[in-house]
């Protein structure tokens, strides 16, 4: 079954992200992942919600896309990320 890992971002240090930004495509592919969404407008028809920026992947399961995350390769991108952005994310499987 197919695995969403849908991520809500609010860039804090936009130089740090893009640097993320062009490090990370690759390591998403070698696990199989691919985007659905990246960036974008989002329009709010429900709720409170107001994401700065959404992210959407497509893994083919849930492992490879925890596998994705917690490489080896993926640590030190990962750490770009988190001191360039605030984030939320959750992975759902689905078709």
């Amino acid at each position: 079954m197919s695995a969403y890992l849908i991520v809500e971002l609010d860039i804090t240090d936009p130089a740090k992200f893009q640097r993320y930004r062009e490090l990370v495509p690759p390591i998403i592919e070698k696990y199989g992942g691919r985007y659905i969404v990246r960036g974008g407008g989002a329009e709010v028809l429900e709720g409170n919600w107001e994401p700065k920026r959404i992210v959407i992947l497509e893994f083919e399961t849930a492992q490879k896309a925890k596998e994705c995350m917690e490489s080896e390769e993926y640590q030190p991108v990962k750490q770009l990320r988190l001191e360039s952005a605030t984030t939320n994310m959750v992975m759902v499987e689905g078709v």
